[in-house]
């Protein structure tokens, strides 16, 4: 980046509802470095080589291997990535991280293990722990002499995380918290040395901690029995008396809330990171059965609708890829500036993290439904193969389930998306009820544009046309419902599937572009093919979500009034798009493999 780049301000989380965004802000695996390629190719030898071979054991949950394996990943430093230099780590940037993370999915149940150790499990201490305590856990975490795990869902608390039961009061002589409770479906949790646990002082004040293994009064639960991910370890834990000594409290005394949830929003980027590499393995396995599986003396890779899904597949894999790597370059323009040694440290991440908490909702609900789509398209292609154990693309779809579940449903996060950014709003750091409210004279003005200039000038309009139906429909949503807007879950998850196609299309077109102004438009034909593809298809999805929106919010005039501004809007050429998938798919079939 130039140095006039280094000096433009930080892109604010969820502003790209309203403004637009210069290609050379945004980060693409185009832009990869050499380093960044190198890293990769260190992660896949290592899958490859040590992890792969030994996949038969590793299902079988062999904690010894798992560790063994995990500490051999340390030695290579890939559990030290987000872990800085003065704490034992290698301190890369988070889209080097977010390489690793991607490559490691190959290793299915164990890419879990290792996920929850380096995320969820180290970031807290990195983030949020005290010098101490940083220089007390992070070079074992980052070497993987210990093993981390995270403790936040409990038997009664789930998604309202924040209703813990597990409670923690200060010994008499002040030196220790005293934990009593239990949690569940704690990942790692038969093989961790070091568990982030969240507990209620005096059953009140949500409170982190940092607890070993060996503290007395502290044990784990049987492992549980799993639909897939059957490599990592799922057990509940119980806590009867343990004694945590008060230097283990990590961050503040009821401040809890702030490590939870913006670990959880990490987590949910990097999920999405995981399913990228899971879509492009579906992929590859699904393309190559294709042109081997003959029917009728024919490979189906030749059929028009084994061709479809794959282009289909391709497509979302695509637009995944581009949101994820996108969202890596923000926060790493957001804690770049971070100083892991100052006292406020936390609060600093803490600020930097949860202004991107739209964006990684949005790339864990997109990505956690893609790979699902994904995964099932990938056993059809294989038909009655697909549901046997011996082929891959059995445990990816099985493995594939939990994502919609983890860090926070889908249910969840899409009331989390327009909720935060309603509420982002009325603090006045995104002008977005202004854009909304200056919207209403422009759209009954509007005429619908018949030209458009350069390679991807429908797909500008069309992004453009998305953001104002969202604009629309939230700002009609709010000025109807006011406050009790986010007791209405239907209308919210609307919202939150027009942003989601918003920020997924503005990736994908942003990186597009950026490449055509490197390379020739024939060199990017099938970038631009898929962004055409994606863009219109977004268009008819939100002018759905927008129409059923609108008719649950008015009736008569009014309605038809918006409905006809919608219909305006709206209005559009049609894309050929069996053309365009017929010409993607047959990219995918010649390499066998995911084709940017």
């Amino acid at each position: 980046m130039s140095d006039n780049q280094t000096k433009e301000p930080k892109i604010k989380g969820g502003s790209f509802i309203i403004d637009n965004v210069d290609v050379n802000r945004i980060v693409t695996p185009e832009d990869f470095t050499e380093e960044h390629r190198m890293i990769g190719e260190t992660v896949r030898d290592f899958i490859d080589g040590e992890v792969i071979p030994k996949d038969e054991e590793l299902e079988k949950l062999n904690y010894e291997l798992t560790v063994e394996l995990l500490q051999k990943a340390g030695e290579l430093g890939l559990l030290g990535a987000d872990v800085p230099e003065m704490f034992g780590g290698i301190g890369l940037d988070k889209v080097s991280s977010t390489i690793i993370t991607e490559y490691f999915s190959k290793s299915s149940g164990f890419a879990l293990s290792f996920g929850a150790h380096v995320g969820i499990g180290t970031l807290p201490i990195v983030y949020f722990g005290t010098a101490e305590q940083k220089h007390k856990y992070l070079p074992d975490l980052a070497s993987g002499a210990k093993i981390a795990a995270y403790c936040l869902t409990e038997p009664t608390s789930g998604s309202d995380a924040l209703a813990a039961k597990t409670t923690a009061r200060l010994s008499e002589d002040g030196e220790h918290y005293i934990l009593n409770g239990s949690k569940l479906y704690i990942t790692n949790a038969g093989f961790a040395d070091i568990f982030i646990v969240y507990a209620k002082v005096q059953g009140e004040h949500f409170t982190a901690f940092i607890v070993e293994k060996e503290m007395e009064g502290f044990t784990i639960g049987p492992e549980e029995k799993k639909m897939g991910i059957k490599s990592s370890s799922t057990r509940p834990l119980f806590f009867e008396d343990v004694k945590v000594p008060k230097e283990n409290v990590l961050g503040e005394i009821g401040k809890g809330h702030r490590i939870a949830f913006n670990i959880l929003n990490i987590g949910r980027y990097k999920l999405a990171a995981g399913t990228v590499g899971a879509s492009k393995e579906s992929i590859e396995l699904s393309a190559k059965y294709a042109n081997t599986r003959k029917q009728f003396e024919t490979p189906i890779s030749s059929f028009p609708l084994i061709r479809k899904k794959l282009a289909e597949m391709n497509i979302i894999t695509f637009v995944m890829e581009s949101m994820v790597y996108r969202t890596a370059g923000l926060l790493d323009e957001a804690l770049a500036d971070i100083d892991y040694n100052h006292p406020d440290a936390g609060a600093h991440s803490a600020n930097a993290i949860s202004d991107y908490a739209i964006e990684c909702s949005i790339n864990k609900v997109f990505s956690s439904e893609g790979l699902d789509f994904i995964a099932d398209e990938g056993v059809q292609i294989h038909g009655g193969y697909g549901y046997i154990q011996e082929y891959k693309i059995e445990r990816i779809y099985r493995d594939s389930r939990i994502n919609r579940i983890f860090e926070g449903t889908n249910e969840i996060n899409r009331l989390l998306i327009p909720g935060t950014l309603v509420k982002k709003a009325l603090k006045g750091e995104i002008a977005l009820l202004q854009k909304a409210q200056g919207l209403q004279g422009e759209l009954l003005q509007m005429v619908p544009a018949q030209e458009y200039e350069g390679v991807l000038g429908q797909e500008e309009h069309i992004l453009d046309i998305v953001k104002k139906i969202f604009l629309l429909t939230g700002g009609f949503a709010v000025q109807k419902l006011g406050t009790s807007l986010e007791k209405e879950q239907e209308t919210l998850s609307n919202l939150a599937d027009i942003l989601i196609d918003v920020f997924a299309l503005e990736s994908t077109l942003l990186r597009t572009k950026k490449q055509l102004t490197r390379v020739s438009e024939e060199k990017v034909l099938n970038m631009v093919e898929m962004t055409k593809v994606y863009a219109y298809e977004a268009l008819q999805r939100a002018e759905a979500a927008a129409k059923e929106t609108l008719t649950s919010l008015e009736s008569g005039d009014l309605l038809r009034m918006q409905l006809s501004v919608l219909k305006k809007l709206t209005k559009l050429s049609p894309v050929d798009k069996v053309a365009l998938k017929r010409s993607i798919a047959a990219r995918v079939v010649t390499n066998e493999r995911y084709t940017v």
